[in-house]
């Protein structure tokens, strides 16, 4: 269900473009935990100030950007349309976005996943170590902002990792589905790791909720 929900919000960013007029807003949604719940690992300062400051950033400007669209397209004014698309694109990516990793996270997490999961890593991995030191490497290797993905390919049925700038949203831009997301803007953890990047994603895996991303894995492979 998480799945569906997730890859049904990413889907519907963009033909909403259309019918605006009856659009419902966008709303932060709330944590399935507390700020402190992740603690040592990530702290309660990044948490509050990540989901109530930058989430709620991408969420407020969404709304404002499609606003001025629904206003530009009942104008017949396409060069405003093209305008607002690239906000449309970063608002809406980065409300999507966050709106997985929330849920990918969780303070019984880390560990490996089990099942028709961990089998699909070491599928199309070799091993889980192998897929943590790949998803790991290319999450660093990020230049500037932006995140670490793993992802479905829905067509050849494996798992595939790469990578996003800024907030581009995984299938919105690559065409897989999103499994498992890995901010690695600086605000998702200079307050406590500062600029050392690898320090923060040996962190993560502490609190990787399997059990979420097994769910996204089994909902979008149906």
């Amino acid at each position: 269900m998480l799945c569906r929900a997730a890859c049904s919000a990413s889907r519907k960013l963009v033909p909403a473009l259309g019918s605006l007029g009856s659009r419902q807003k966008h709303s932060l949604p709330d944590l399935p935990y507390d700020y402190g719940a992740l603690e040592p690992h990530i702290n309660a300062q990044i948490m509050q100030l990540h989901h109530s400051k930058h989430h709620a950033a991408y969420v407020n400007n969404l709304n404002v950007a499609e606003e001025k669209y629904q206003e530009a397209l009942e104008k017949g004014d396409i060069t405003a349309q093209v305008a607002l698309q690239p906000a449309i694109k970063f608002n809406g990516g980065g409300h999507v976005n966050h709106s997985i990793f929330w849920t990918n996270l969780s303070p019984n997490g880390g560990g490996e996943p089990k099942g028709e999961l961990l089998e699909a890593i070491n599928r199309d991995f070799g091993s889980f170590s192998k897929f943590k030191e790949k998803l790991t490497a290319v999450s660093v290797g990020v230049q500037g902002s932006g995140w670490g993905w793993l992802g479905f390919n829905k067509e050849q049925g494996r798992l595939q990792i790469a990578a996003c700038s800024n907030q581009d949203p995984l299938q919105g831009t690559t065409g897989l589905i999103p499994l498992l997301g890995i901010d690695v803007w600086e605000h998702a953890y200079y307050l406590q790791y500062k600029n050392v990047r690898p320090d923060y994603l040996k962190a993560i895996w502490n609190v990787i909720n399997w059990e979420n991303v097994t769910q996204r894995y089994t909902a979008c492979k149906k």
